[in-house]
C-alpha cells in the first residue's frame, strides 16, 4: 500500500519517521550514530557538501585555534530528534519549497553511502518515510514528549502494554540517552547545534517543564492515546 504523505508546508511542522528496511538495524556502533548526528546537520542545507571535504576543513581550523563557520541555507529547523537502533524520529518545521523531502533525500543519500560501505553491504537502507502534519500547541506537547520516551523500549521492551516499574530509572535513562535532543532540552549541552530549541521552549517552557512532560508521560501516558494520528512507530 503506498504510503500517504501530507502536503508539506513552508512553516509547518512534522513528524517524521525514517525506518530500516524490514526493521534491520541502521545504527549498528557508536560511530553509526556519531555520523547519523553529523549527517542530520551537514546535509540540511540547499549548498553542495562533500562530508570528507568539510571534515578536513573542520580539522584544519581546530588544529589552528580558529573557529570554523560554513555559509549554510538549510531546508528545516529540526526542532527534535531521536535516533534508535532500527529508525530515526524528527520534528521538522520547513523553511524551502519542499525542503523537508530534498532534506531526508540528501540525508538518506548520504548516510546509506557512508553506511554501505562501512559495513560492506550494498542496496537501500531506509524505507520510504512516514510522515504526520501537527497542527497545534497541544499537538507539539505531544510529539514533544513521544519521541523524547521512544528509547524506553531499549531499556524496558514492550512497555506500553506491560508498564514501567521502576520509572526513576527510565527517567534517568531518557536524560542521559545520548542520541536524542531530550538532553539538550533540559540543559545538559548534548548536541546543542543540531535543534532549534527556542520555538518549542515558548510553547513548553523551560527544562523543568520538560522534565515534567516526560515525568508524567512515563507514569501516566493517557494524554497521547488520544492523538493516535500523531503517533509514528
Amino acid at each position: 500500500m503506498p504510503i500517504k504523505r501530507p502536503q508539506f508546508i513552508n512553516g509547518e511542522i512534522y513528524h517524521i519517521v525514517i525506518r530500516g528496511i524490514g526493521d534491520s538495524l541502521i545504527f549498528r556502533e557508536e560511530s553509526d550514530y556519531y555520523r547519523g548526528i553529523y549527517s542530520l546537520y551537514e546535509f540540511n542545507t540547499t549548498n553542495s557538501i562533500e562530508i570528507r571535504k568539510r571534515r578536513n576543513q573542520r580539522q584544519k581550523a581546530k588544529s589552528s585555534g580558529e573557529a570554523f563557520s560554513a555559509i549554510r541555507d538549510p531546508f528545516v529547523e529540526i526542532l527534535a530528534f531521536c535516533l534508535m537502533p532500527n529508525h530515526i524520529h524528527l520534528l521538522l518545521r520547513q523553511r524551502k519549497i519542499a525542503g523537508v523531502s530534498e532534506f531526508l533525500r540528501k540525508f538518506g543519500a548520504g548516510y546509506v553511502g557512508f553506511f554501505n560501505k562501512k559495513h560492506n553491504r550494498k542496496g537501500s537502507l531506509f524505507m520510504r518515510f512516514r510522515a504526520v502534519h501537527v497542527k497545534n500547541e497541544n499537538q507539539l506537547r505531544i510529539v514533544f514528549t513521544y519521541i523524547h520516551t521512544n528509547p524506553i523500549s531499549i531499556i524496558v521492551p514492550n512497555w506500553k502494554e506491560k508498564g514501567i516499574e521502576d520509572s526513576q530509572k527510565v527517567i534517568e535513562f531518557l536524560e542521559g540517552y545520548k542520541w536524542s535532543s531530550y538532553p539538550d532540552y533540559i540543559g545538559k549541552n548534548n548536541f546543542p547545534s543540531l535543534t532549534k530549541r527556542h520555538f518549542l521552549l515558548t510553547i513548553i517552557g523551560d527544562k523543568r517543564n520538560c522534565k515534567e512532560f516526560i515525568k508524567n508521560w512515563v507514569k501516566f501516558k493517557e494524554e497521547i492515546n488520544a492523538y493516535p494520528e500523531l503517533i509514528l512507530d
